[in-house]
C-alpha cells in the first residue's frame, strides 16, 4: 500500500485527488491539508510514501515544505511530487533543488497522475510530459557555476554509464535494453550510485549528471 499525503489549500481539488487515489487498491491517501506548515507537520507524524504538494499554499508555499521534509532524517522514504497549474521553469527548478522527485501541473489525465505516484515510490524520477530536460540542464549548469566540481573517481565505469543514461532521462527498463542488462541488474546499479554519491533520489541523480559533465546539455534532446 503506497500511503499519501495530500497537501493543497483547495479543498475541492484535495477532495477530488483523495477519490481517485484512495479509489486505487495499492493506494490510500493517510492525511490532507491545506497550508504547507500543516504539510511538514502531517509528514512528520504519517510518516507517509508519498506527498502531492501543491507550491502556492499559505503558511509555507510548498517548496519550502519540500525543504523541511527532505532534511527530516526520519522522512528518508518519503518522496515529494510538486503539483500546481504553473509550468514555469523557475518553479520546476526550484522543486528539484527543494528535492522534489516529480513535478506535474494539476491538469494532467488521472491516468498520469496515478502513474506518477507508482514511479515515484518505486525510486524514479517524474516529470510532466511537456516538461523538456533542458531544465534539468539549466538547473546544472546553475549549480556548476557556484558548486565544487562533483568527483565521480568512487564509481566504476558501468556506473558511469548508467549514471550517463539516467542523465539522459532513462528509465531502468530502457537503461536495460541499451546495456543488455535485466532491470534489476539496472536498478542495483542506479541504487549503488546514489549510495555512492550520497544522492537522495533519482531527479538529484539527473542533476548530478549534468553538474559532472558527464551529460552536457542538448545530449538528451
Amino acid at each position: 500500500m503506497i500511503n499519501i499525503l495530500l497537501a493543497d489549500d483547495q479543498t475541492l481539488i484535495r477532495a477530488g485527488f483523495r477519490a481517485l487515489l484512495n479509489a486505487e487498491p495499492d493506494m490510500e491517501v493517510v492525511a490532507e491539508c491545506g497550508t504547507g506548515r500543516d504539510a511538514v507537520r502531517l509528514a512528520a507524524r504519517e510518516r507517509p510514501d508519498v506527498v502531492l504538494m501543491d507550491i502556492r499554499m499559505p503558511e509555507t508555499d510548498g517548496l519550502e515544505a519540500t525543504r523541511k521534509i527532505m532534511a527530516d532524517q526520519n522522512l528518508t522514504g518519503t518522496r515529494v511530487i510538486i503539483l500546481t497549474t504553473f509550468e514555469l521553469d523557475e518553479y520546476i527548478a526550484e522543486a528539484v533543488r527543494a528535492g522534489a522527485a516529480g513535478f506535474l501541473v494539476k491538469d494532467t489525465e488521472p491516468e498520469e497522475l496515478l502513474r506518477a505516484v507508482r514511479v515515484v515510490h518505486d525510486g524514479d524520477a517524474l516529470l510532466s510530459p511537456s516538461v523538456t530536460r533542458r531544465i534539468m540542464a539549466q538547473l546544472a549548469l546553475q549549480s556548476r557555476a557556484t558548486a565544487a566540481p562533483v568527483s565521480l573517481e568512487n564509481i566504476t565505469e558501468r556506473e558511469r554509464e548508467v549514471l550517463r543514461l539516467v542523465g539522459e532521462g532513462l528509465n531502468n527498463a530502457e537503461i536495460a535494453e541499451r546495456l543488455v542488462i535485466t532491470p534489476l541488474t539496472a536498478k542495483t546499479h542506479v541504487s549503488r550510485i546514489m549510495t555512492k554519491l550520497l544522492v537522495r533520489d533519482r531527479a538529484q541523480l539527473v542533476v548530478l549528471a549534468y553538474e559532472s559533465g558527464l551529460v552536457r546539455p542538448g545530449w538528451a534532446g
